[in-house]
């Protein structure tokens, strides 16, 4: 073959492979966004006081936007290198632009009863002369409670939770900065374009247990406006929470969920057994739950809360970005719990069901940043911190975050909510959320399609139509699969494609949780599509994709993994009689991790605590198989 020839069969391959990709994008019924759900500025407390004064809402719509903006620590020009579809600015209910108000001399105590009490312990720890000189980390740790005196019981009864009485009742001295906020969305929601999503954060954290949760809603500012947050200073209960979210429901007509997040630090008690009381989990309250949480943040900064090492012994990827610092006043050593992880969170809710009919863990997965510089840094090369003081490489590696032992290099840098979606509007989004048709990733923007069925085509998961026949003959991502008849066996349809602008695919798992005749909790990885010759071996295990990463630079290459892997995958361990879920993980190759670009740029080696190379991922919402009664 000459050169000549090989050269035309290269352009036309090239041609038809463009061809085939606009054919796809022509014919999806959704459409991929990509945005972040947990985005703090200059109005949370705790941003605040550690050093980001300026970076406000309307600071973090443009960031996101891709628009450059001054870092309110360093102030630097920086700018994202792929702006976002959505952004929810989640602002923390408690002192709600408080702090702001204070430094800035705007608060008004004498007209806010509980708050004179606050104003005198501020005046105590000299509020103004610690953030000035730096102090803010150390007024952050204060004010926290301190670890349970008796853990496994109810930690908002525990005498060691202080917080409520500290903070008391701060509606007043919300109530300006609300507007501000619900303003900066109303300027910035573009609809088709960008969606700016109205919500804040409700962050009870009794005795150090993280048991956050942010709320979003789809509705305008002239429904936002008729409310103040409910934060946990008005109640720690998450029941609570959920009664002020259906009375203000009834009360403004305004729709709300709440995302529980950062679950990998909520000491066991973000996906237990019983309620946050110590209760039993009754139908009603698993109902209730799931009404009003659908989805669940799996992957941000304070690490990945997928599965750990020592809960899924058996599953090699189970170690990414493993987080073991707790939220304290003194650091305390950090212990696994089931109750923790979003994998053996879903297995629980499988056995509840079991037991009541309901099951309360029936979330779809997603991820989001977590960031306090008001900037949504989800990028491995281009990470700002998770905190204003926090965002250089010096800083981020020698600087203690709080009263725990975690650096800035400690901090994964992600992720992202990917949403398949009608259009890009605050309606869309909030419909796809409710029905659960997302799915987390660690910060890569790749493209995850997942539907379940009985009967596909066999030739599917190579057909420009796959969605079209996945929206036909299956249901997609955060469905159930309805109940087999006799010999139907399930099938999973599933396409992954790589970022545009990033590594390709190493492989595609499925990972399926079930309970056995016995009751027992069970699970099990399988690698069902994957890059190059490689094969599995007799336990099903497949040999690293390897890597092209170069530490020195650091950089990497696409000459390993692929830019595409699709596969119809039918479960061969299938039992009709037992519940199940199935949701599918996709791993990028290796490319090098932000701490390794900041110990590079300080003409130092990567520490032996972090790895200097990760492989990015993607969770998909699951999809929940359950018998016939």
């Amino acid at each position: 073959m000459t050169k000549q020839s090989l050269s035309k069969k290269v352009i036309l391959a090239l041609a038809i492979a463009a061809v085939s990709q606009s054919v796809v994008a022509d014919e999806e019924p959704t459409t991929l966004l990509f945005g972040d759900t947990h985005l703090h500025t200059s109005y949370s407390f705790d941003a605040f006081l550690n050093r980001n004064h300026s970076a406000d809402p309307d600071t973090a719509y443009r960031y996101a936007k891709g628009q450059p903006v001054i870092h309110p620590y360093h102030r630097a020009r920086v700018q994202i290198n792929t702006p976002l579809d959505f952004l929810v600015v989640s602002d923390h209910a408690e002192l709600l632009g408080g702090m702001k108000a204070i430094y800035n001399g705007e608060e008004q105590f004498d007209d806010l009863g509980l708050w004179g009490n606050f104003k005198r312990w501020l005046a105590v720890h000299f509020l103004i002369d610690a953030i000035d000189g730096g102090g803010g980390s150390d007024i952050f740790t204060d004010l926290l409670p301190m670890s349970p005196a008796n853990p496994g019981g109810d930690p908002v009864q525990d005498p060691n939770n202080e917080i409520s009485s500290a903070l008391g009742d701060p509606t007043m001295m919300a109530r300006s900065a609300w507007q501000n906020i619900v303003d900066a969305a109303e300027r910035h929601n573009q609809p088709g374009v960008f969606t700016s999503m109205i919500g804040w954060e409700w962050s009870s954290i009794p005795t150090g247990a993280n048991l956050h949760r942010v709320v979003m809603s789809p509705d305008g500012g002239d429904t936002a406006r008729q409310y103040i947050p409910f934060g946990s200073d008005q109640s720690q209960y998450p029941q609570d929470l959920w009664n002020w979210l259906e009375n203000t429901s009834a009360s403004s007509g305004a729709r709300f969920i709440a995302i529980p997040h950062n679950s990998n630090i909520s000491k066991g008690y973000m996906f237990a057994e019983t309620t946050l009381k110590g209760e039993p989990i009754t139908a009603a309250y698993a109902r209730r739950r799931m009404k009003w949480e659908p989805v669940a943040e799996v992957t941000q900064y304070k690490g990945d809360s997928e599965t750990h090492p020592d809960l899924s012994p058996n599953d090699e990827f189970a170690d990414f970005e493993t987080y073991g610092h707790y939220i304290q006043q003194t650091p305390e050593s950090y212990k696994v719990a089931p109750a923790d992880y979003a994998r053996s969170g879903l297995k629980q809710g499988l056995a509840i069901e079991q037991n009541i009919g309901v099951n309360p863990y029936k979330f779809g997965m997603i991820g989001s940043t977590d960031s306090h510089t008001g900037m949504a840094a989800y990028e491995e090369d281009n990470f700002w911190g998770k905190l204003a003081v926090d965002s250089t490489p010096e800083t981020k590696l020698g600087d203690k975050i709080g009263g725990s032992r975690a650096t800035g290099w400690s901090m994964g840098a992600g992720g992202l909510a990917a949403v398949w979606a009608e259009e890009n509007t605050r309606e869309a989004i909030f419909e796809a959320f409710k029905r659960k048709e997302v799915y987390a990733t660690t910060g890569s923007r790749m493209s995850v399609r997942l539907f379940a069925g009985w009967d596909f085509p066999q030739d599917a998961a190579t057909s420009k139509r796959l969605a079209q026949i996945g929206y036909e003959q299956g249901v997609p991502m955060g469905a159930d699969l309805t109940a087999a008849t006799a010999g139907q066996i399930p099938q999973l349809l599933i396409r992954a494609r790589k970022d545009p602008k990033g590594a390709n695919l190493d492989r595609v798992q499925v990972v399926k949780g079930w309970i056995d005749s016995d009751g027992s909790q069970r699970e099990q990885v399988y690698n069902v599509a994957w890059s190059g010759d490689r094969a599995l071996d007799a336990q099903g295990k497949l040999p690293s994709v390897g890597s092209t990463v170069d530490i020195s630079v650091p950089s990497y290459d696409n000459s390993i993994g692929a830019p595409e892997l699709s596969v119809l995958w039918t479960d061969p361990q299938f039992d009709a009689s037992q519940r199940a879920f199935y949701y599918v993980r996709v791993l990028e190759i290796p490319t090098p991790r932000h701490s390794t670009y900041d110990a590079i740029a300080l003409q130092s080696e990567p520490t032996q605590e972090h790895p200097p190379t990760l492989q990015e991922r993607a969770y998909s919402s699951p999809v929940w198989y359950s018998p016939s009664n």
